[in-house]
C-alpha cells in the first residue's frame, strides 16, 4: 500500500463518521496494462464521491454513476471486471485489451478499516482477511515486508503498510527534507545520529530518530532487499561506520554524501577495512542522479530519484550527483 491508498482510507473514515455509506474497491488482478496496480484502492460515498483511483477516471466514473443509481453492492462483496473486451477496454478508458478485476466492499463496522487505519498509522504492516461471503475482517500483524494479495472464492488477503525502509544517517536540514519526501514515498523512515547538538532540533512527524552509534543501528536493522541506507553527515567517523556494515548487507541502494574527491578518499578507506572491491564498488558516491541539485531539497529529490530508479531495475541511471556533493 501507498501512502496515495491510505489518504483513500482516511477520506473514508472520514465519510464514515459523519454517517455516509461507502463501497471500498481493491484492484485484485489485471491483464494487459494498467493505470494503477495491484492492491490500488478507491472509495465511493453513496452520493458518488470518489476517493482514490484505479484507472484513468472512467472506472471511477462507472462506479459513481452506481452509487448515485443504488447500482452497486450491498451487504456482502462482490467481485467485478473491466475491460474485458476490447470495445469495454476503449469504453473505460483501459488500453486496448487491458483487464481491471476489483473486489467492491460495502463498509461496515465489521470491516475493520478504522482498526487499520489506526495501525497503519503507527507505521505497523498489517494483513488482513476479508471474508467474501460476510464481509467482515480480521487483522493480524505481518510477519515479514514481502507485499501480499490474494483472492480465492472466499477470501481476499493483502498486506498493509510500509514495505520498503530508508535508515538515514545524520539529522541535519538535507535528511529533515529526505525524510519527508520518503515518508511520502510509504518509506518507514529511521534516522540515526548520535550527536546531541543535532537530534534536539530533529521534528519529522512519521520519521523515527534513534541515538545509537551508525554500525550497530545497522546491524540491528538487518537491511534486506526492501532496505536503503543514506549517509549525510559529512563525518567520516560516522558514515563510513554505516557503510562497512551497510555495503556488506542485502539493502538495495546504499548512498553517501561528499564530493568526488571526498568519495575517492572514502573507497580507499574502506578497502583498507574487511571489504571486498565489488562491496565497495556498491557505494553511491556522490549520491542521487544528477540533476544539477543543488539545494537541500533538490538533493533530497536526486536521492530519491535514484533509490526509486534502483527499485524497479532502471540501472542504466547510473549517474552521479555533483550537487550531492557539496
Amino acid at each position: 500500500m501507498d501512502n496515495v491508498d491510505l489518504d483513500v482510507l482516511r477520506r473514508l473514515a472520514q465519510w464514515r463518521r459523519e454517517g455516509h455509506e461507502v463501497v471500498l474497491g481493491t484492484v485484485t488482478r489485471t491483464w494487459g496494462s494498467a493505470p494503477r496496480p495491484i492492491g490500488a484502492m478507491v472509495a465511493v460515498r453513496g452520493d458518488g464521491s470518489i476517493a482514490g483511483s484505479v484507472s484513468g477516471g472512467c472506472i471511477e466514473d462507472d462506479l459513481s454513476d452506481k452509487a448515485r443509481t443504488g447500482a452497486w453492492p450491498t451487504g456482502v462483496p462482490s467481485v467485478v471486471r473491466y475491460g474485458v473486451s476490447a470495445e469495454e477496454a476503449t469504453r473505460f478508458g483501459l488500453p486496448c485489451g487491458g483487464t481491471l478485476e476489483l473486489v467492491l466492499e460495502p463498509v461496515a463496522d465489521h470491516s475493520g478499516v478504522e482498526e487499520l487505519l489506526a495501525e497503519l498509522t503507527q507505521g505497523h504492516r498489517v494483513l488482513r482477511r476479508l471474508d467474501l461471503a460476510t464481509g467482515r475482517a480480521v487483522l493480524e500483524a505481518a510477519r515479514d515486508r514481502a507485499d501480499t494479495l490474494s483472492l480465492t472464492d472466499s477470501e481476499l488477503v493483502a498486506t498493509h503498510g510500509p514495505s520498503w525502509r530508508l535508515l538515514i544517517i545524520g539529522a541535519g536540514q538535507m535528511s529533515q527534507y529526505l525524510a519527508q519526501m520518503a515518508l511520502a514515498l510509504d518509506y518507514e523512515v529511521i534516522v540515526c545520529d548520535p550527536r546531541e547538538e543535532y537530534t534536539q532540533g530533529w521534528e519529522v512527524p512519521g520519521a523515527r530518530l534513534v541515538t545509537t552509534m551508525p554500525d550497530d543501528t545497522v546491524t540491528e536493522m538487518r537491511p534486506d532487499r526492501h532496505t536503503a541506507i543514506v549517509a549525510l553527515t559529512h563525518d567520516p567517523k560516522l558514515d563510513d561506520l554505516a557503510l562497512l556494515e551497510a555495503l556488506k548487507s542485502q539493502a538495495f541502494y546504499v548512498g553517501a554524501i561528499g564530493s568526488r574527491a571526498n568519495q575517492a578518499k572514502r573507497r580507499e578507506r574502506l578497502v583498507e577495512f574487511d571489504l571486498t572491491p565489488d562491496e565497495v564498488a556498491r557505494l553511491h558516491g556522490p549520491v542521487g542522479l544528477r540533476i544539477g541539485a543543488r539545494t537541500p531539497p533538490e538533493i533530497a529529490v536526486a536521492i530519491l530519484a535514484h533509490m526509486t530508479a534502483e527499485r524497479y531495475g532502471f540501472h542504466k541511471l547510473e549517474f552521479e550527483a555533483p550537487g550531492a556533493g557539496a
